[in-house]
């Protein structure tokens, strides 16, 4: 869920809705995933996003455990057994911080973490990667270049390498 939520640049309003007849499977092994409720898109005209092999691989392999009639790609579980239903988008806040004490974080570093942590991130390092504001306004579906420069402020980003 959290690879997936950082290569798509989800909020965590939009990781929870994906249902699974969302996601496209793509010639190279990738998923082709429609993201279809925003808060930036009044209209829910959607927007596309893409994973790598390796969050396909983890996707598939949540699928497989899950299991098939689940209407959305993330679920509650109950005494291991899924339920057909969303999780909530506090579940994704409390994986978050979870993840990152996993991860050796102190308990006050962990705490700065929230889903929104997967967006700032992702933004980030595709911007360390080279990929100019136009494509990350694109991956992160942000229509205003002020609001993805909010986002990279903080951003620790050498011009000159």
């Amino acid at each position: 869920m959290l690879s997936l939520g950082y290569e798509l640049l989800t909020r965590r309003s939009e990781l929870v809705a994906i249902q699974t007849l969302d996601l496209n499977r793509q010639p190279k092994g990738t998923l082709r995933v429609l993201i279809k409720k925003s808060k930036a898109d009044p209209l829910g005209a959607g927007r596309l996003g893409f994973t790598s092999r390796e969050t396909t691989r983890m996707v598939d392999e949540w699928l497989a455990w899950r299991g098939p009639g689940i209407e959305f790609l993330f679920c509650p579980i109950y005494q291991g057994v899924p339920i057909n239903r969303s999780i909530s988008t506090t579940s994704v806040k409390r994986l978050i911080k979870t993840a990152a004490k996993q991860s050796g974080l102190s308990g006050e570093a962990a705490e700065q973490f929230s889903a929104h942590s997967l967006r700032v991130g992702a933004a980030h390092e595709l911007l360390n990667r080279g990929f100019d504001a136009a494509a990350i306004m694109r991956a992160g579906g942000w229509k205003s270049i002020n609001t993805l420069s909010r986002y990279l402020e903080t951003a620790e980003h050498n011009v000159w390498e």
